[in-house]
């Protein structure tokens, strides 16, 4: 499976308001499979996710699904909410 690089990472709040950064499709697609839950937004980023791995969309149509996916979770970190002395935490363990 080939790592898909986004033309620009993606960032989400996870655990005590702690910014990640997801810089390809393997990333967004192992944040949504670990993300509690259910919804019809996070399948849909999954099934973008798998189809570009696969060749079948590009990331950044997975990166968009999934992005809608952040967003409608209220995970999504919209450009400019956190300041640059936070910095960007690689946390073990996802929401």
């Amino acid at each position: 499976m080939l790592s898909k690089p986004f033309e620009k990472p993606l960032h989400v709040w996870v655990g005590l308001g702690f910014p990640r950064q997801l810089n390809t499709v393997v990333d967004a697609y192992q944040f949504a499979i670990d993300w509690c839950g259910n919804s019809p937004e996070q399948k849909a980023a999954i099934r973008a996710c798998k189809a570009a791995l696969i060749g079948d969309v590009d990331a950044e149509t997975a990166r968009g699904v999934f992005a809608a996916f952040a967003r409608k979770k209220d995970i999504l970190v919209e450009d400019g909410a956190i300041p640059p002395a936070v910095g960007w935490a690689q946390p073990s363990h996802h929401q």
